[in-house]
């Protein structure tokens, strides 16, 4: 195991936050889908987690 000091450790940039609503609305979620990922995140989330808890049904032809 490595010891590294605090100052070496880069910190990632600041994730966006986003509104839930606004996500769904732009990737086309039912609206019980998006209810549930109110109640998960409250509101607002990042772009991962939303993209990671987002159920989409799927689009046959």
């Amino acid at each position: 195991m490595k010891h590294v000091e605090a100052e070496q450790v880069q910190k990632s940039g600041l994730q966006e936050v986003l509104s839930v609503r606004d996500f769904a609305r732009r990737h086309r979620l039912k609206k019980d889908e998006e209810e549930r990922l109110v109640t998960l995140f409250g509101g607002f989330a990042t772009r991962a987690e939303l993209l990671s808890n987002a159920r989409r049904s799927a689009v046959f032809r």
